[in-house]
């Protein structure tokens, strides 16, 4: 298999014409690329924006490019602004063409799923890659909720987030993560939940619009919960995007949390449809995740 992924990435590497065969081969060149699945609705694409232009300010000395995994997006962008917007083999293959040495992949994923899987994949297979169509390194960020530590960590920036809400005892915040059905990374969540639990028992409720928990694990739960009388609604996500548009506060959409939850008998509802990606505190962690992986990188050394 991994045979077969390095023929397709030297395909990918002949079929993309030379930008610059210039470049001094002996002179070390480092590259960042950042790794989102992306989003084609242009007032959240600025979560993304903020998490690229925070890796930029903390490290000026290194390029730093940004690459989409979805396909559909990326062909949405290109067809109505013209961006194109490379997959993560295409802005490897690149990079390897202008002459770049090492590649650190630093991915906005929020747990270590299926997306994240394919990434890491990708980024596996340039990095197997010997001689002049290869780099000297390839190295991949963890994604946010990676075990124990990150999911205290994004607990502790959703108490910031939400501080101002909590001051009111009878409100809870509603959280949709994405999920990712018969995958072991979904547990991040519950130990998400779990953190959250351990801060402000009864005042978080984390839900996933494909994977477990459901909206009705969200409802069993705050029925537990009768002091609750209002909540707030946002994504678990770093774009406030389709999903949180349509599955989390679609007023138009009968299935949408918000329509659900009313149905079943909570009136007062709030919305706060803010990616992640543009919380300031978000992006810092993910500046944190970038140095934990040079010291781990440096401690195998």
């Amino acid at each position: 298999m991994q045979k077969i992924i390095s023929a397709l990435i030297l395909a990918i590497l002949i079929m993309i014409p030379s930008a610059s065969f210039a470049h001094d081969e002996d002179e070390s060149k480092s590259a960042f690329l950042v790794v989102s699945f992306g989003t084609s609705v242009p007032e959240a694409r600025k979560a993304i924006d903020n998490l690229v232009d925070t890796v930029k300010k903390e490290f000026p000395s290194v390029d730093v490019r940004l690459s989409f995994t979805s396909n559909i997006i990326r062909r949405k962008i290109q067809k109505e602004t013209g961006e194109s917007i490379p997959t993560p083999a295409q802005a490897l293959a690149q990079l390897n063409d202008e002459g770049y040495s090492y590649v650190t992949v630093i991915p906005t994923h929020m747990i270590p799923g299926e997306e994240y899987d394919e990434v890491c994949n990708v980024a596996n297979a340039f990095g197997g890659i010997s001689g002049k169509f290869g780099f000297e390194e390839v190295n991949v960020c963890r994604p946010f909720l990676d075990g124990v530590k990150g999911c205290e960590a994004v607990a502790d920036i959703l108490m910031k987030r939400f501080s101002d809400k909590l001051k009111d005892n009878e409100t809870a915040i509603i959280l949709m993560g994405h999920g990712t059905p018969e995958h072991i990374a979904n547990a991040q969540y519950l130990q998400l939940q779990l953190a959250l639990n351990q801060r402000a028992y009864g005042r978080f409720f984390v839900g996933t619009v494909e994977s477990a928990p459901s909206i009705n694990d969200v409802m069993a739960e705050l029925k537990r919960h009768p002091e609750i009388k209002k909540l707030i609604l946002s994504p678990l996500m770093i774009v406030a995007g389709d999903h949180a548009q349509n599955d989390l506060a679609g007023k138009d959409e009968p299935e949408s949390w918000i329509n659900i939850l009313k149905k079943n008998g909570w009136n007062e509802i709030d919305t706060y449809l803010v990616g992640l990606g543009e919380d300031e505190n978000m992006a810092r962690e993910l500046v944190r995740k970038i140095y934990a992986l040079y010291d781990a990188v440096s401690e195998e050394e």
